[in-house]
């Protein structure tokens, strides 16, 4: 095999594996389904309180398609991160 034939099969392989990594790593659809039934009422609990109606950015919009599109390409770890961090504000800002 030619030095080319090798480094097109070295670079079919590592695409292979980059797309099965990627794929294993995406969130489930009823995990996507739940957190972003969460985030929006996240965001809704937000904007009812004076104090923390700050939010701003992807992380506070009411639309449940933005949450559950960014949850289908994100990490799980990334995901749990994401409705922790709307979950903090609003404790902090309620004072708990």
């Amino acid at each position: 095999m030619s030095n080319g034939l090798k480094l097109l099969a070295a670079i079919g392989v590592l695409g292979t594996s980059v797309t099965i990594v990627s794929t294993v790593q995406a969130a489930p659809l009823d995990f996507c389904r739940d957190y972003a039934t969460a985030a929006v009422r996240q965001v809704e609990t937000s904007r009812s309180i004076p104090a923390c109606n700050r939010g701003v950015g992807a992380r506070w919009t009411s639309d449940y398609r933005v949450h559950f599109d960014w949850c289908l390409g994100a990490a799980p770890g990334a995901v749990e991160a994401e409705r922790a961090a709307r979950t903090n504000w609003i404790r902090s800002c309620r004072g708990m």
